[in-house]
């Protein structure tokens, strides 16, 4: 796990952490530190986690439910929608927020409306500010004292989420402000996604890192079979990838099939290592002209 055990206590909480802020401000990548394994896909696409995303991180004395959310933003189409929709029900169902800004970019006019968001709620609300590594100590300080002068933050942690070693102070903080409660999840859980799921990401996630401009935004991934064979030992999983645009079908194909052999190979090195188990993965690309706004289309792709 990475994050480190807080002060053992005879009381056991457990409570629901939902990170929220802008898109790109590094909550996906700091979910993925605290609970220790990779539960949401990473890129440095905006609007790159589409759906609430739950990790659960176990100590102790505590159970931490972090609810991962799509950037809050203004949407433009009905996928977007769903997204922002997706985020203020986390808000909706935390017990604790965790408010990420990014300290590159200072304060913007997002961070104020996301803020204008939890604060219509009474959930108490820690202010992230993430990405401190990359900026110099002088310029940090007078943004952490505006910030504090914008809102009763309970507590403000300045952190770097890919270069921490340890979370120890941000996790002892959130344990206090948790409800007493029982487990909810077994030891062994560390996200509620389904392997299908998780599969349809691991193959966006790869595409992601491969395509830039109008490509990233346009995709999506439908699994089309999930086979588990006991006797062999194998998974068979068939998926299509969903562009909006001929010309982008060609993007994610690639020349002479390139690009789609080594997306292919990436998610599946990625899926063997976390089922444990050989893959056999086959993939299609398909155009769906505005896909992003056909609602039977996103509540098969799992986004409604």
């Amino acid at each position: 796990m990475a994050i480190a055990s807080h002060t053992p206590t005879s009381v056991f909480r457990s409570g629901a952490i939902a990170l929220v802020g802008r898109p790109n401000v590094g909550k996906s990548t700091l979910l993925n530190r605290l609970v220790g394994e990779k539960v949401s896909i990473v890129s440095g696409v905006p609007q790159t986690t589409r759906t609430r995303v739950v990790g659960i991180a176990h100590l102790p004395t505590a159970e931490l439910i972090f609810l991962d959310t799509p950037g809050l933003h203004r949407p433009k189409h009905r996928l977007n929608e769903t997204m922002v929709r997706a985020a203020h029900l986390a808000l909706d169902e935390a017990d604790l927020v965790f408010f990420l800004i990014d300290a590159t970019t200072s304060w913007t006019p997002q961070d104020r409306s996301v803020l204008d968001a939890i604060g219509e709620r009474r959930t108490p609300v820690f202010l992230i500010v993430n990405k401190v590594d990359l900026v110099p100590k002088p310029t940090l300080l007078p943004l952490l004292d505006a910030c504090r002068k914008l809102f009763e933050f309970e507590e403000l942690f300045p952190i770097s989420a890919v270069h921490d070693q340890t979370f120890e102070l941000l996790v002892h903080a959130a344990v206090a402000r948790l409800p007493e409660g029982e487990r909810c999840y077994s030891e062994e859980d560390y996200t509620t996604q389904t392997l299908r799921v998780m599969s349809a990401e691991a193959i966006r996630e790869k595409i992601l890192h491969r395509t830039r401009e109008e490509v990233p935004h346009a995709v999506a991934v439908r699994i089309d079979a999930f086979d588990e064979d006991a006797a062999t030992g194998v998974t068979t999983i068939q998926a299509t990838i969903l562009v909006e645009k001929e010309s982008q079908k060609g993007i994610v194909i690639g020349a002479g099939g390139a690009m789609m052999k080594r997306v292919g190979e990436e998610a599946r090195k990625e899926l063997e290592s976390v089922m444990d188990r050989r893959v056999f993965l086959k993939l299609w690309v398909a155009v769906e002209p505005a896909w992003r706004q056909n609602t039977k289309l996103l509540a098969d792709l799992g986004y409604t």
